[in-house]
């Protein structure tokens, strides 16, 4: 592993751990805490991506690893709500990730889904125009709803979930470069772009599932980028992918820099 590639690890999971405190700080009661080893981004919301525990640890051996994923665990478990804890493979050692199916299956811990992390130096960029697909900025409380109800379309939550999650929050309406797209008047996609930390990082992405296979998530993300980049002129760009959203992210322009594995009660 090359230096640039370490260093680009580590960029993604501090990027991860310190934009979510940012995501979920205005909701009501969320849990900013960092402890030896784990920060907690916890807003104990129905919106699953709303309460995670990172472990931070970029070098972890079978028995920090152990305590951890249990103290995570014990944690997750005083919870209403269901939630993820994301470990990075990179920051394991081959001893380590030859303990974590054993250390999982102590915290009774399994697998919810792959992360990708990806980064890019890739603005300014080509928007990509799209013919039957017209943007819109994401300013006021309904079009905050109405981004809510696609992203919950987009990854099979139920509706309420993303409004409550998002309800009443100005990030997404002042602070975030946060777009919908219009195929006619039925808005069909959703994409955002927040400036942290000298980087522009894109979130909540998603389609709705009838507008799928037609390039409106690529078109939507490279117009929620290049707007930020305009008003911001920052060009590095952060995300975190799941497997669908992984081929949509190297079209743009990013590349691969974390394997990252989200984790959640087995019982």
């Amino acid at each position: 592993m090359t230096n640039t590639t370490k260093d680009e690890v580590l960029e993604s999971m501090v990027q991860y751990s310190s934009v979510w405190k940012v995501l979920v700080a205005e909701l009501p009661g969320a849990d900013l805490e960092d402890k030896p080893g784990l920060s907690i981004s916890w807003a104990d919301s129905p919106f699953p991506f709303w309460n995670a525990v990172f472990l931070t640890e970029s070098s972890i051996n079978a028995m920090q690893l152990k305590n951890r994923l249990r103290e995570a665990a014990l944690y997750v478990r005083q919870k209403r709500q269901a939630g993820l804890v994301y470990v990075c493979e990179e920051y394991l050692t081959s001893s380590t990730k030859a303990a974590l199916p054993s250390a999982l299956a102590e915290a009774k811990l399994e697998l919810s889904l792959p992360v990708h992390g990806m980064a890019g130096n890739i603005l300014p960029l080509m928007e990509s125009s799209h013919p039957t697909l017209r943007m819109r900025r994401v300013t006021d409380e309904a079009q905050l709803m109405v981004y809510a109800d696609i992203n919950c379309e987009g990854y099979g939550f139920l509706p309420d979930w993303g409004r409550i999650g998002l309800r009443g929050t100005r990030l997404w309406t002042e602070g975030a470069y946060s777009y919908l797209g219009y195929e006619g008047d039925h808005p069909v996609c959703a994409a955002s772009a927040i400036a942290h930390d000298a980087n522009l990082y894109l979130a909540l992405v998603a389609t709705r599932p009838n507008a799928q296979r037609k390039g409106y998530g690529e078109a939507i993300v490279r117009h929620a980028l290049q707007s930020a980049h305009d008003c911001t002129g920052l060009s590095r760009t952060i995300l975190h992918a799941s497997d669908a959203g992984f081929p949509v992210y190297r079209r743009v322009g990013y590349h691969k820099t974390a394997s990252i594995l989200a984790y959640k009660l087995s019982g």
